[in-house]
């Protein structure tokens, strides 16, 4: 990662779009944003945000940025790195939307986020992604919490008119829907777990995330379907994964993208660490 070009934007707005979650327009500016950012196919699309601390003079450090560039600055001077999807882009307008699920100054970069104003810098590096709704499939399955909300939002406009589908999206409340664009034979199911997925008990977390239940109590339709179901990692790695895969028996090629994007009690970097020991031990396992 440290090598990776760092792609400079400028904020262009700020909309908030409920209680808990803020979009970001990023465009060109005075950097050099699309100069080196080549948008995704895929609707899983995600960027590495680079959340630099104020007073670092980005322009002095050594160029083409990446990470290393920040490498002879003292520890708190270095950026902060975090993991966004990217909810659209537009070409035409030469800009990027963000959003951010934003609870208070929790975090690093949802906080950020919420108080970035027009015309300030973003530091974005990539973008990756792997997902994009097959129109081979008979229908699809998608699901996550507020986390995966951007991908599968993405993932329903770029359905075809006529697919068939299952959505099931686990939020805090009626007070944080947003309004989707799907086709008319894909069901959008919204499932309230009654609070902040980070601090609700675990009676409605984790094992016990009402997204499980709704997803296994679901009607399962005839066909091949593909599956895209991202969340937190306790819900989506230990439980609906082995659900699809095992019990439904669904092909590795039709449900690649099942993955946990975070967890509870843990930042970005020890969920990375995490990830990679549960990844470990399943390669052990199956060997």
């Amino acid at each position: 990662m440290a090598g990776r070009p760092i792609h400079t934007f400028q904020v262009v707005r700020r909309e908030q779009l409920t209680d808990h979650m803020v979009r970001l327009v990023l465009g060109q500016g005075s950097g050099t944003g699309f100069d080196t950012f080549s948008p995704s196919e895929y609707t899983d699309s995600y960027v590495k945000i680079a959340v630099v601390p104020d007073g670092v003079d980005v322009a002095a450090l050594p160029q083409p940025l990446t990470l290393d560039s920040f490498a002879g600055l003292a520890d708190e001077q270095r950026p902060t790195v975090r993991t966004y999807t990217v909810r659209s882009v537009d070409t035409e307008r030469g800009e990027i939307s963000i959003d951010f699920v934003v609870h208070g100054e929790q975090g690093v970069a949802a906080p950020w986020a919420a108080a970035a104003e027009p015309g300030q810098p973003a530091y974005l590096m990539g973008p990756s992604g792997a997902y994009a709704p097959d129109p081979a499939a008979d229908w699809h399955l998608l699901a996550g919490d507020e986390a995966a909300l951007p991908a599968i939002s993405a993932a329903l406009e770029a359905l075809p008119d006529n697919a068939i589908g299952r959505v099931f999206l686990e939020i805090a409340g009626p007070e944080d829907e947003v309004e989707l664009t799907a086709p008319d034979g894909v069901q959008v199911n919204w499932i309230y777990r009654g609070g902040r997925a980070d601090l609700v008990g675990d009676e409605r977390a984790g094992d016990n995330a009402p997204l499980i239940a709704a997803v296994k109590g679901a009607e399962w339709l005839p066909g091949q379907v593909q599956v895209f179901i991202h969340g937190e990692a306790q819900a989506v790695m230990h439980n609906l994964r082995p659900y699809i895969r095992k019990e439904r028996g669904v092909e590795a090629k039709w449900a690649s993208s099942i993955s946990g994007y975070w967890r509870r009690g843990r930042t970005e970097e020890t969920f990375r660490q995490w990830k990679a020991e549960l990844a470990k031990a399943e390669a052990d396992t199956a060997g």
